[in-house]
């Protein structure tokens, strides 16, 4: 005896709407969450093609970075904590001195911008940037 089994026209179907429904409200996340995303810089002064204004070397808070991230203020071998009171000490004797980082080419950047950073929260209102040859 055979038995027959009729096939069920219709079959059972997926209804992927819930998931296309979670789908839509996750881009709709993510487009309105990184439209809120800022990002942090630093301001930095482009040198101008007008006449260099001289200052005397006494004007100057001369801070050196080396290519091994020694900083050096005054010619004198200091750590990264210690750069802050230092220029603040050299604010103290001069204060309309200009606060100049010269870095060295192969000196990391984010140890660069610990040294700028520290000289502003001194209270330096002019920091200058420069590289050594």
């Amino acid at each position: 005896m055979r038995r027959r089994f009729k096939k069920k026209s219709d079959e059972s179907e997926i209804n992927i709407t819930p998931m296309l429904d979670i789908v839509f409200i996750m881009l709709i996340f993510f487009i309105v969450t990184t439209s809120f995303v800022k990002e942090i810089s630093i301001d930095v002064n482009r040198p101008t093609k007008s006449p260099i204004k001289e200052q005397k070397k006494s004007d100057v808070i001369s801070v050196r970075i080396s290519a091994e991230g020694q900083v050096f203020v005054q010619d004198r071998l200091i750590n990264l904590d210690a750069v802050r009171a230092n220029i603040e000490s050299n604010l103290a004797l001069k204060p309309q001195a200009s606060v100049v980082v010269v870095s060295d080419r192969d000196a990391d950047a984010g140890f660069l911008v610990k040294v700028i950073d520290q000289s502003r929260l001194a209270g330096a209102s002019n920091v200058s940037l420069a590289s050594q040859k």
